[in-house]
């Protein structure tokens, strides 16, 4: 194998961090544009994220919510209603103070959430009971102006989905909010081969102005949590804030209640970092924009370039998303190209292979050599692509389960945090002050309070006190 391109990719072992900046450079998902924190999305990074839309769509119109489009500003006097909102994100907010030649007298909030344009639309459409649920989304992207930035992780730009409901009923929405994290962690098994954490975040980390803020997180090889979604119950806060009121069942005035939902762009860092190695990338089959990579072997050879398009046409036939790489450059740079970007599936076809009616290949993720009739292809690939997923997703699970680790002492502990790279579950007291020293001593934060909510020990590992509550600490992107 040429060893031209994997020779640019720091190894993981050696910088974890470098090998994921070199991974997004190198397997071309994106590129640096000349402002700090605004990305550009390559066509190959890009089309993940299509795979990323077109599951959540179709997924958030099952469960009845249309697509619209909010205005990319909001006026400042509109985005500062909401007190807790605003401290939440005045730090992170890039505004407009001047359009042409004139100041405006209202600066323009470039988005960096959109609860308040909702709010303020649907105060205006809902009257009535029978106006509700109003259930939106908007596929966009948002701006915070942050101090430090990664590629997918952390960006001023990045893509998301955002989803604001209002419902007639807390118990409506609270089922809302739930249902959707749901819809979340089955995309993780079904789309990204990722199992989540799932569960509620603390009053500290929960997001501004909600009642409650539920979760997924993902753990990372290198032992850091990663947030990859949240859904969110605002109660009737913003709803009396923006007067979206409605006449109920009883013909009273009664304030809606509300929720939010959103996952972005980091789900693709998720990835990159959950299954690549010292190779590249690594995507699952279902995820990857192509599913197999056809190399013609010899390709100058009688016969070879034919039977190459006619496996390409076969798979196509049968909706595996595949291409041909016909190009002029060695066997061993393909492969290693292909390797970085993590196709699933390599299939080759040369002279011999022609002659024997067999085809042969790698399986990406487990670095597998596989050989099969043919005549076959149509039956062994898609099972093949269905393995490789589900082997993936197991490999990830066995990983969380076996780094979630119950830590009864502080040295426990220490050694979850620190050696075995794991979610440290513990119990705790639910007082802040107590989760204020784990940040302070291991630059490590509380993840969730998981919904299983068993207990294994009375007292709080920090503090000693009564322990009400189970909760999963780890470092954190």
């Amino acid at each position: 194998m040429s060893k031209i391109k994997i020779d640019a990719i720091t190894t993981q072992s050696e910088d974890f961090a470098q090998w994921y900046t070199d991974v997004c450079r190198k397997a071309e998902l994106m590129d640096y544009s000349e402002v700090k924190g605004f990305i550009i999305y390559r066509p190959y990074g890009y089309a993940i994220w299509e795979n990323i839309q077109k599951y959540l769509d179709e997924k958030f119109k099952e469960k009845g919510h249309d697509n619209v489009y909010m205005p990319l500003v909001i006026p400042t006097s509109l985005f500062q209603k909401e007190k807790d909102h605003i401290e939440g994100f005045a730090p992170e907010t890039l505004v407009a103070t001047q359009g042409g030649n004139q100041k405006i007298e209202d600066p323009l909030i470039i988005r960096p959430t959109s609860e308040v344009l909702f709010c303020d639309h649907y105060a205006k459409i809902v009257s009535s009971y029978r106006d509700l649920p109003k259930k939106y989304n908007q596929w966009c992207s948002v701006v915070r102006w942050e101090k430090t930035t990664r590629p997918f992780l952390r960006g001023s730009e990045f893509l998301w989905q955002e989803g604001h409901t209002i419902h007639e009923t807390e118990v409506e929405a609270r089922t809302h909010a739930l249902d959707m994290l749901k819809v979340y962690e089955n995309m993780g098994k079904e789309l990204l081969a990722i199992p989540f954490l799932t569960g509620t975040k603390t009053e500290k980390e929960k997001f501004a102005g909600a009642e409650q803020t539920f979760t997924i997180e993902a753990l990372m090889p290198d032992g850091k949590a990663l947030q990859c979604g949240t859904t969110h119950y605002f109660g009737d806060g913003f709803a009396r804030v923006f007067n979206i009121q409605f006449q109920d069942r009883n013909n009273t005035l009664q304030y809606v209640h509300q929720t939010s939902f959103g996952v972005s762009t980091r789900l693709i860092g998720s990835v990159i970092m959950a299954h690549g190695d010292d190779n590249g990338l690594s995507l699952p089959p279902r995820l990857a924009p192509v599913q197999v990579i056809i190399v013609p072997i010899q390709q100058n050879k009688p016969g070879i370039m034919p039977k190459a398009l006619e496996l390409v046409s076969r798979l196509k036939s049968i909706g595996v998303r595949v291409k041909i790489d016909d190009s002029d450059k060695s066997p061993g740079w393909k492969f290693s190209e292909h390797e970085m970007k993590g196709i699933p599936l390599r299939l080759e076809i040369g002279p011999r292979d022609l002659k024997a009616e067999v085809l042969s290949g790698s399986i990406r993720h487990s670095h597998e050599k596989i050989s099969f009739a043919d005549k076959d292809l149509e039956e062994v690939v898609p099972a093949l692509l269905e393995k490789i997923h589900e082997d993936m997703y197991q490999k990830k699970l066995t990983d969380l389960l076996n780094h979630t680790i119950e830590v009864r002492s502080i040295e426990e502990l220490e050694d979850a945090l620190n050696n075995k790279l794991a979610y440290a579950k513990m119990m705790w007291s639910g007082d802040q002050e107590d989760l204020d020293v784990i940040k302070e001593k291991y630059q490590a934060t509380a993840r969730a309070l998981p919904f299983n909510q068993t207990p294994f020990a009375k007292k709080c590992l920090i503090s000693g006190k009564p322990a009400k509550y189970v909760v999963i600490i780890a470092r954190a992107y």
